[in-house]
C-alpha cells in the first residue's frame, strides 16, 4: 500500500462508504490478504497495540509530594525545632511529611494504571482470512484490510467496517453509554451519525452478543475509537482539588504572615531591646515554633481518613485521599444513564391491546409488579394474556435467582418479556412445557421478526410472531378484539406505536396465528402474510427506585443533576422526567455540541439537563465548561467512554459492580453497590470533612496565634517570657495528638443537606475566622499575662508562674475546643457539654497529660515546670469556664450578625 493510499485509508469515514469502495480504499479482497501483504502492512501500520507512555519512575513521584508550600512550611518547622534541640518532635514532623509523601507517590502509581486497563480490553486472539484460508492469528497482528472472521461471544480486537451480519448484535456500553445491544448492518449509514448510530461498524473492545457477521479491518492500535479514549485520557490533566487550592493558598499567606512577623520581631529584639543576637534569634524560634501549626497537616490526614472509613460504611470507596473533601463541595453531578440512574435491566413498562391500554409496575428483571389502569391495579385476562403468553413463549431467554437478584440467561429484552409473564401469573417451564415449541424462525435484521411453532392439545399447532411494529403490522390482516377478530387498523396502531416511542419506551409487536393439525416446521410463507395481531409493549430500562430520592436530596442541597448519556434523546429525557431532574428537562444532542462554540456551550450548559448521544469527547467537553464556571463537578460513569471526563473531573464516581476496570482507575470514588443514592451520603460526609476540617484549622490558628502573640507582647513590653519555646512544644504536641484529632470525629451538623455548595474559589481564611483567630488569640494572650503576674503577684518563683500559665492555655485550649465543636449552633446543651467519645478521651488524656507535666519530677527537670497547689488550679479552671462562656457569646453575635453568610476574604 503507498503512502499517498496510506493517507487515504487513515480519513475515510468507513461508516458511510459502501462495501465495494472499502474493499477498493483497503486493495483487499473478501477472501482476504496473503501472508506476505499482511506483514508488509503490519510494518507500515505498527502492532495492533494501544500506545505505551513511559510512566514517572516512583522516586520521581515521591519527590514530587515534597514540592508544596506547606510541606516547605512543615521542614522549616523540623529544622527549627532541631535548632531547640527538640530531636522528638523534628522526627515526628519529618515522620508526617514522610508518610504524606509515600501516600501520594502510591496513589498516583495507581492512578497511572488506568490506562493499562483499557489495553486489556483487546482479545489477544482474532479469527482471519489469510491467503483465502481461516487462521487464528495474535490480536496485535492484525492490519487494516484484513478480513475478520465474527461470531457471538466476541471481542472486536479492531475498528472494522462490517459486510456481512445475520443476526449481529455487539454491546458497545463502554464506547457509546448505549443499554441494550446494537443490531448491525451492512449498509451504509450517512456520515454525520455520532458513534451509537454507526450501525455498519465493529468497534474494538465491544463484545458481540449474538450473530455472526464479517468485517474488513478500517483501523487498528491508536486509530481506533478505543485508541481516541485511551489518548484523550492521556491527555486529560487532573485539576487540583478545591482542599488542595485552599490549602496552598493558606499555606502561602501563613509562610508570608510567620516571616513577617519573625522579620520585624529579630530586627525589634536587635535594634530596639538590645538583646543578645543569641537570645534575640532564640526568641523569633520561639514565635515560630508557637505560629507554625506542625500538627495542622497531620490531623488533616487523620480527618481525611476517617472520612474515607465512614463513606466506605456507605459503599462510597475513595480512592483518592482529597477527594473525600471534594465531595462536600460538589455543585453539579454529572451522571451517566445506564447502570447509574436506570438498572441496566429491560422491563415492560405498557400494554397496548386492542381492549386500551394498562401500564406494568415493577422494577428491572424482578418478576414482582402490578398490571394497572390508571391507578387501579387489574388481574389480566383475555387479551393481554394473549399478548403475555405470546412475549413468554416466542422467547429464548430464561429468567433465573442470583442471590438477592434476577439474572437474565439470553437476550435482556427477551429477558423482560419472562418477567412479565411471571408477573402475571405464568411458570415459564410449565408453560413451555405445555405449549412446546416444533419450529422457529430465528431473528435476522433483514426480516425484523421472530416466529415460532407451537402445539396446543386443545387447540392444534399455532404461531406466535414478535418483531419491529412495523414489519408486523405489514403482515398482519387481521387484530384480536374482545369479541373476537377484526380488520386490522394499521393507522391506529402506528399511531399507539409512536406514543409508546414518545415516552422512550422500545416497542415490540406481536401476532399469532393458527396453523393446520399436521402442520410441524415453519417458513417464511406461512407467516408473510395472514397474521392476527395481538398488541404491542413498550419496554424501558426503569430509574432506580432510590435515584428518585436521592436526586430529590441534591437538589434540596443545591446541587444541579445533569444527565449526560449516549442514548436515544427521547429516551434520556424520559427518564430526567421520571426522576425529575428539572421541572421540564432541555435536551440537547451531541451534534447540537458540535455546533456550539466554547462561549456558547457555557450559556448551553447552565441551563441544559439532558445531553444525549455524546462521545467521550462530548463528555469532557460538559465537565470542562462546568468547571470555567467556576463549579465543582463530580462525574459518574462504567465504561471506557466515561474515563477521560471521570479524571478530569474534580470528583470522578465509578460504578463497582458493572463499571470497567478504566473507569474504576480513573475515578476517584468507586461505589460498591453501583447506587446514585450512595454519591448523596458521600457528598453528606464530604461536607462533614470539611465542616470538620474548619473546626480543625479555627481550632489551630486561635490556639497557635495566642501562643505567639504571648511571646510577641512580652518582647514588646519588655516582660519575662510566660511561656518558654520547649513548653510552647509541649502545648502544641500534647493538644495536637489528644485535641486536635478530637475534631475528625465529630458527626454531621444539623441542616447539612440542606445548605448550599460552597464556592470553589471560597478561600479557608473567611472573615469570621479571621476575626474569631485574632479575638480568640487575645483572649488566649490576657488569661496567659493574667495568671503569669498573678502568680508572680502571690510571690511565687518564675518556674512555678510559668507551669500555671502553660495549664492555663491547655485549659482553654479544652474550652475553645467545646465551643469549636459546632460551627452553625451552641456548644452549651448536653449533648455539646459531654461531647462525643473522641473529645471525653482526648480531654481525658490532655489532662493526664497536664499532671504529669505539672507534678512528674523528670518533666519538672525536663520542661522546668513545678507542681501547683490545689487552690491555683482551681483558679485555673474558672479561667476556662468563663472563656467558655465568652466564646459561646461572641460564636451568637457572630453568627446572628452574619446570618450564616461568610463571605471569602479576597
Amino acid at each position: 500500500m503507498t503512502d499517498q493510499k496510506l493517507a487515504l485509508v487513515e480519513r475515510q469515514p468507513w461508516h458511510a462508504l459502501d462495501c465495494a469502495a472499502i474493499f477498493d480504499l483497503l486493495q483487499t479482497r473478501p477472501d482476504g490478504l496473503t501472508q506476505t501483504e499482511a506483514d508488509s502492512r503490519l510494518l507500515r501500520f505498527g502492532p495492533n497495540r494501544l500506545p505505551r507512555t513511559r510512566p514517572r519512575s516512583a522516586w520521581l513521584r515521591f519527590l514530587l509530594q515534597f514540592h508544596n508550600l506547606l510541606i516547605y512550611v512543615l521542614l522549616a518547622s523540623a529544622l527549627l525545632a532541631v535548632m531547640l534541640g527538640e530531636t522528638i518532635d523534628a522526627a515526628v514532623i519529618l515522620g508526617v511529611v514522610m508518610l504524606n509523601a509515600l501516600v501520594g507517590m502510591i496513589q498516583e502509581g495507581r492512578a497511572e494504571r488506568s490506562l493499562e486497563a483499557i489495553r486489556k480490553l483487546v482479545d489477544p486472539k482474532a479469527s482471519v482470512l489469510r491467503d483465502g484460508r481461516r487462521a487464528t492469528v495474535p490480536a496485535d497482528a492484525l492490519v487494516p484490510g484484513d478480513i475478520v472472521l465474527i461470531e457471538a461471544g466476541d471481542r472486536l480486537s479492531a475498528d472494522m467496517r462490517l459486510f456481512k451480519a445475520r443476526g449481529l448484535f455487539a454491546d458497545e456500553a463502554l464506547l457509546t453509554g448505549e443499554s441494550m445491544p446494537v443490531e448491525k448492518a451492512v449498509a451504509p449509514v450517512p456520515t454525520d451519525r455520532p458513534l451509537a448510530e454507526r450501525v455498519s461498524m465493529g468497534f474494538s473492545g465491544t463484545h458481540i452478543t449474538a450473530g455472526q457477521g464479517m468485517g474488513v479491518v478500517t483501523a487498528t492500535g491508536p486509530a481506533t475509537e478505543l485508541g481516541t479514549v485511551s489518548a484523550l485520557l492521556g491527555q486529560v490533566r487532573t485539576l487540583k482539588t478545591p482542599l488542595i487550592e485552599q490549602m496552598d493558598g493558606f499555606a502561602k499567606r501563613l509562610t508570608i504572615a510567620i516571616l513577617l512577623f519573625s522579620g520585624v520581631t529579630l530586627a525589634f529584639a536587635l535594634l530596639v531591646r538590645n538583646y543578645p543576637p543569641v537570645d534575640a534569634i532564640m526568641t523569633v524560634v520561639g514565635i515560630a515554633v508557637a505560629a507554625v501549626p506542625e500538627g495542622l497537616p497531620a490531623v488533616l490526614t487523620v480527618t481525611l481518613a476517617i472520612g474515607v472509613q465512614r463513606m466506605a460504611a456507605r459503599n462510597a470507596i475513595i480512592r483518592r485521599l482529597p477527594a473525600v473533601e471534594t465531595l462536600g463541595s460538589v455543585s453539579v453531578i454529572c451522571t451517566d444513564k445506564t447502570g447509574t440512574l436506570t438498572r441496566n435491566e429491560m422491563m415492560v413498562a405498557g400494554i397496548v391491546t386492542a381492549a386500551g391500554e394498562c401500564s406494568v409496575s415493577g422494577s428491572g428483571y424482578d418478576p414482582h409488579g402490578l398490571f394497572e389502569v390508571g391507578s387501579r391495579a387489574i388481574e389480566p385476562d383475555g387479551l393481554l394474556i394473549a399478548v403475555v403468553r405470546a412475549g413468554l413463549l416466542c422467547n429464548d431467554a430464561s429468567l433465573r435467582r442470583a442471590g438477592d437478584n434476577w439474572v437474565v440467561d439470553g437476550d435482556p429484552m427477551e429477558g423482560a418479556l419472562v418477567a412479565l409473564a411471571m408477573k402475571a401469573g405464568f411458570d415459564p417451564d410449565q408453560t413451555r412445557k405445555e405449549l412446546p415449541r416444533s419450529d422457529e424462525i430465528p431473528f435476522d435484521a433483514a426480516h425484523r421478526f421472530m416466529a415460532t411453532l407451537h402445539h396446543s392439545h386443545a387447540d392444534g399447532p399455532f404461531v406466535l410472531v414478535k418483531g419491529a411494529p412495523e414489519q408486523l403490522l405489514a403482515m398482519c390482516a387481521l387484530e384480536r378484539c374482545g369479541d373476537g377478530e377484526r380488520a386490522i387498523e394499521r393507522g391506529e396502531w402506528l399511531a399507539r406505536v409512536e406514543a409508546l416511542a414518545a415516552r422512550g419506551q422500545r416497542v415490540l409487536a406481536f401476532a399469532t396465528k393458527a396453523m393446520p393439525t399436521d402442520h410441524d416446521a415453519l417458513s417464511f410463507a406461512d407467516v408473510e402474510y395472514g397474521l392476527v395481531f395481538l398488541g404491542l409493549m413498550g419496554l424501558i430500562d426503569p430509574p432506580r427506585d432510590e435515584a428518585l430520592a436521592a436526586v430529590a436530596a441534591c437538589r434540596e442541597a443545591g446541587i444541579r443533576v445533569m444527565m449526560i448519556t449516549g442514548d436515544h434523546a427521547v429516551t434520556a429525557r424520559e427518564i430526567a422526567r421520571q426522576l425529575r431532574l428539572a421541572d421540564d428537562p432541555q435536551v440537547v444532542t451531541g451534534q447540537d455540541l458540535d455546533a456550539l462554540g466554547d462561549e456558547a456551550l457555557k450559556v448551553t450548559v447552565r441551563s441544559a439537563t439532558v445531553f444525549a448521544r455524546t462521545t467521550p469527547e462530548h463528555k469532557l467537553r460538559l465537565v470542562e465548561a462546568l468547571q470555567t464556571l467556576g463549579l465543582t463537578v463530580a462525574m459518574t460513569g462504567d465504561g471506557v467512554n466515561d474515563a477521560p471526563a471521570l479524571k478530569r473531573a474534580d470528583v470522578g464516581v465509578a460504578m463497582g459492580r458493572k463499571g470497567t476496570e478504566t473507569a474504576k482507575e480513573a475515578a476517584q470514588m468507586v461505589l460498591a453497590d453501583d447506587n446514585f443514592a450512595s454519591i448523596v451520603d458521600a457528598v453528606r460526609e464530604g461536607r462533614t470533612v470539611y465542616d470538620n476540617l474548619r473546626k480543625v484549622i479555627a481550632f489551630t490558628l486561635p490556639t497557635n496565634g495566642g501562643e505567639a502573640f504571648t511571646i510577641i507582647a512580652a518582647l514588646a513590653l519588655g516582660f519575662a517570657l510566660p511561656v518558654t519555646p520547649v513548653q510552647i512544644l509541649w502545648i502544641n504536641m500534647v493538644t495536637a495528638v489528644a485535641l486536635d484529632l478530637t475534631l475528625a470525629f465529630e458527626p454531621s451538623e444539623a441542616g447539612t443537606m440542606r445548605r448550599p455548595p460552597r464556592a470553589r474559589n471560597a478561600p479557608l481564611l473567611t472573615p469570621i475566622l479571621l476575626w474569631r483567630t485574632i479575638y480568640v488569640s487575645v483572649i488566649f494572650m490576657v488569661s496567659a499575662f493574667g495568671i503569669f503576674f498573678w502568680a508572680d503577684a502571690r510571690g511565687h518563683d518564675l518556674a512555678t508562674a510559668r507551669t500555671l500559665t502553660v495549664n492555663v492555655i491547655v485549659v482553654l485550649e479544652i474550652a475553645y475546643l467545646f465551643s469549636i465543636r459546632f460551627v452553625h449552633g451552641t456548644s452549651l446543651t448536653w449533648r455539646g457539654v459531654l461531647g462525643t467519645r473522641a473529645v471525653i478521651v482526648g480531654v481525658a488524656l490532655v489532662v493526664a497529660g497536664q499532671l504529669v507535666f505539672t507534678y512528674a519530677p523528670f518533666m519538672n527537670r525536663l520542661f522546668e515546670s513545678r507542681p501547683v497547689e490545689l487552690h491555683d488550679g482551681l483558679v485555673v479552671i474558672v479561667i476556662g469556664v468563663v472563656a467558655l462562656l465568652i466564646f459561646e457569646t461572641e460564636k451568637w453575635l457572630t453568627t446572628r450578625s452574619s446570618r450564616g453568610i461568610e463571605r471569602p476574604v479576597r
